[in-house]
C-alpha cells in the first residue's frame, strides 16, 4: 500500500477521534511518555503544519499550536491534517528529497514515517480516551512492514522511540506494531 493511500486512511481516522475527545481529556496522560492528550494534539498539529510545507517543496515557517484555553481544537487539527494531506498528494511530493530529523529521504519514505507516527499517536489519544480505534487491516499491515524494516536501533533514544515492549497474549496485529514502538500496552 503506497504512503498516500494509507495517509488517506490514518488521518481522517485520528481526526475522528479528535473529534470525540472532550475538554475534561485534555489535561489525561497518554502512552506517549511525558505526552498529555493536549500535547500529542499540539506536537501534531506542529508537525504536520511543518511537514505540509515540506511535501510541497516550501520552507517551512514556524508553526505554532494554536491557543486555545480550555478547548478541544478539533477544527484546527483538521485543518491541519486536511493540508498535510493535501501536501502529500501534491505533484512531485512523492519524489522530493525531505530533510527529515533522520536525514534526507525521498517524500515517499517520509511520508511512510508520517503515517507510522500518525497510527502510533492515533492510538496513543483513542487509548487515552477510551475510544475505538479502527483501521483497516491492511493499512496496519502496510504501516508495520515499514515501520520494522526502517526503525533502527539508532532510532530508538528513549524519547523517539522506545525499545520494544512485551506484547501480551491475543494481542491484535495494532497492538503489537503500537508495542514495537516502545508503547506498553
Amino acid at each position: 500500500m503506497e504512503p498516500i493511500e494509507q495517509l488517506s486512511y490514518i488521518l481522517p481516522t485520528l481526526t475522528a477521534v479528535v473529534d470525540r475527545i472532550e475538554p475534561g481529556q485534555l489535561g489525561d496522560t497518554t502512552p506517549c511518555a511525558n505526552f498529555t492528550v493536549h500535547d500529542v494534539l499540539d506536537h501534531m498539529m506542529v508537525l504536520g503544519g511543518t511537514f505540509a510545507y515540506m511535501f510541497r517543496g516550501e520552507n517551512p515557517p514556524e508553526v505554532t499550536a494554536p491557543d486555545v484555553d480550555d478547548r478541544v481544537p478539533a477544527a484546527e487539527f483538521r485543518e491541519a491534517m486536511d493540508d498535510l494531506l493535501a501536501a502529500v498528494k501534491s505533484p512531485g511530493a512523492m519524489e522530493r528529497t525531505i530533510s527529515a530529523p533522520f536525514g534526507d529521504v525521498p517524500g515517499s519514505v517520509f511520508a511512510r514515517f508520517v503515517a507510522f507516527d500518525g497510527l502510533i499517536h492515533g492510538w496513543d489519544l483513542a487509548t487515552s480516551t477510551k475510544q475505538n480505534y479502527d483501521l483497516p487491516t491492511a493499512v496496519i499491515s502496510s504501516v508495520d512492514e515499514f515501520a520494522r524494516g526502517a526503525l533502527g536501533p539508532d532510532m530508538r533514544d528513549g524519547d523517539t522511540f522506545k525499545d520494544e515492549t512485551p506484547v501480551p497474549q491475543g494481542a491484535g496485529q495494532l497492538e503489537r506494531l503500537v508495542a514495537f514502538s516502545g508503547r506498553s500496552l
